[in-house]
């Protein structure tokens, strides 16, 4: 068995000898023109890499601007015709008063005719502003409020109880619940 062991280091020697006594030749400059060309070629790849993400870049922030400008754009018509609904709607209650003006000037006018003509436009003009969330506050008989009425004077009134609305000079209104104008009111006080 020993000398199966001796054998083992020595052919390693021999072929360690043999290496030494015959180099493999090796062309150092071909190593390096490859490395050069597989360098230059790494080079390239990233290059045309940076070129692609610069590209989208550009293309992402002209993307940006344009949405940017469509945005003001659509809220510039937003405000500029954000009545256009209310205005339309409000349309047919100016043509009944050219209607109803129209109608003064005939021969066979009378007053209960004109009445009851203004009447109906102003019945069309009060549902036109209720659709548009509208709303008369009109509050007679109801408590003094003073985030919804304005008491343009206090009179005592011996069957009301004190800051009662005896009257309504001019109506308030609301817009979906959000005070537009007080209602100028008449407010009863307590007897002195």
């Amino acid at each position: 068995m020993s000398s199966d062991n001796d054998q083992i280091p020595e052919q390693q020697n021999e072929s360690l000898e043999d290496q030494e006594q015959n180099p493999v030749e090796t062309d150092s400059s071909d190593e390096s023109e490859e490395s050069v060309e597989d360098l230059a070629a790494e080079l390239a790849k990233a290059q045309a890499t940076i070129k692609d993400y610069w590209d989208q870049i550009m293309r992402l922030n002209a993307e940006i601007e344009n949405n940017r400008k469509r945005s003001q754009r659509d809220i510039e018509h937003a405000h500029k015709y954000a009545v256009s609904n209310f205005v339309e709607s409000l349309l047919p209650v100016t043509d009944s008063m050219e209607l109803g003006l129209n109608a003064t000037e005939t021969e066979n006018a009378n007053l209960d005719s004109i009445r009851e003509g203004m009447s109906m436009t102003l019945d069309l003009f009060i549902k036109t502003l209720e659709k548009h969330g509208i709303k008369a506050v009109d509050p007679t008989g109801e408590k003094f409020n003073p985030e919804h009425h304005q008491a343009m004077t206090m009179q005592e009134d011996a069957e009301a109880e004190p800051n009662t609305v005896l009257a309504v000079m001019q109506k308030g209104y609301l817009l979906n619940d959000r005070l537009i104008r007080p209602a100028m009111v008449v407010v009863s006080k307590e007897k002195s």
